[in-house]
């Protein structure tokens, strides 16, 4: 059965779909064609490769990359991680089907960090709200309660 082709799409894609491409790569690899992009791009966020790494997650191969560099992929779904994506989300060519799961930005909550380990702390905890998402693919995109 081949893979299920899925967008994770974000404003910069500098965080939470790289998060997402990086869990989805890392734990359903075997069902899922992992891809992420924004809407505009921000480059890779080092907090964010920096707490994926220490959960044996490496990011460090993926880039920050704009939406319309896939307009060639044949996806089947796309998942808006943020509000902004969600609303300025493109119209995609085929079949994909668009869903939104949104997750809080850690570089928004890090801002009023008292110090690197809070900011550290609300990567963290996404990285960990993403994962938990993550495991639930492709069940939660397909609606097949058996999980597959």
């Amino acid at each position: 059965m081949p893979k299920l082709k899925v967008l994770f799409l974000c404003t910069g894609n500098s965080c939470r779909s790289q998060m997402a491409e990086a869990w989805a790569r890392h734990l359903r690899g075997d069902v899922l064609q992992a891809y992420s992009a924004g809407v505009e791009t921000h480059g890779l966020n080092p907090r964010a490769v920096a707490v994926m790494a220490e959960v044996g997650v490496n990011m460090t191969s993926q880039r920050s990359q704009h939406v319309t560099e896939l307009a060639d992929v044949d996806l089947d779904y796309v998942v808006t991680v943020c509000d902004h994506a969600a609303a300025a989300c493109p119209v995609f060519p085929g079949q994909a089907r668009v869903m939104h799961h949104p997750f809080d930005d850690p570089p928004r909550l890090a801002r009023e960090a008292a110090n690197e380990e809070e900011a550290l702390n609300h990567y963290r905890r996404v990285r960990d709200e993403i994962r938990d998402y993550v495991t639930t693919l492709p069940a939660a995109l397909t609606g097949d309660q058996d999980g597959q």
